[in-house]
């Protein structure tokens, strides 16, 4: 019997604060449960032909938002699969009723100061520019919270490599579908 099967029916969507591993642990999780892998942002840089700082530049995060959340209901229309969010996109009511309806979302959880340290390696967050990671992270954290509580399944992941975080995922996800069964 294939152990797996039961979490192959529904979207599983990745949110959390950037840094987290949405995007590292989502294929990897995508990768274990032989499921197709969608990163938003990703999505969301080919649907406008340019990147996320271009778009936050040119347009304004506003604009941003609005592509995010029409590339995610279309990401929401398609057959079961991995899906790593934005760390803001969770923040759309629209966008976390569609996820709510449609997916079984996790909010990947881990340490502000794990964080920190993760994201000041790459320069490519528009957040971020010329702040300090920590102090940043620490007010989005103050925001999103409580909007990421909402998610069917909270996964602390603490500064475990990207297997364990995986193994946790898949644990916490077969729990919470086999309480959904009963």
């Amino acid at each position: 019997m294939d152990r797996f099967a039961p979490l192959r029916h529904r979207t599983i969507a990745l949110v959390g604060l950037m840094g987290v591993g949405k995007s590292s642990v989502g294929r990897r999780l995508a990768n274990a449960l032989e499921l197709p892998f969608h990163d938003a942002d990703a999505e969301v840089e080919a649907a406008a032909g340019r990147s996320i700082s271009d778009i936050f530049n040119d347009l304004g995060e506003p604009a941003f938002r609005e592509g995010e959340r029409r590339v995610i209901a279309r990401l929401l229309d398609q057959p079961a699969h991995v899906l790593a969010t934005g760390g803001g996109a969770f923040m759309n009511p629209e966008t976390r009723a569609l996820i709510k309806a449609r997916a079984v979302s996790v909010w990947l959880k881990t340490d502000l100061e794990v964080l920190a340290r993760r994201v000041s390696r790459k320069d490519s967050r528009p957040l971020l520019k010329g702040k300090d990671p920590l102090a940043v992270l620490q007010q989005l954290a103050e925001v999103r919270y409580p909007a990421y509580g909402e998610a069917d399944l909270i996964v602390e992941t603490g500064d475990a490599p990207h297997h364990v975080t995986v193994d946790q995922l898949i644990r916490a996800l077969s729990a919470y579908l086999a309480d959904q069964a009963q």
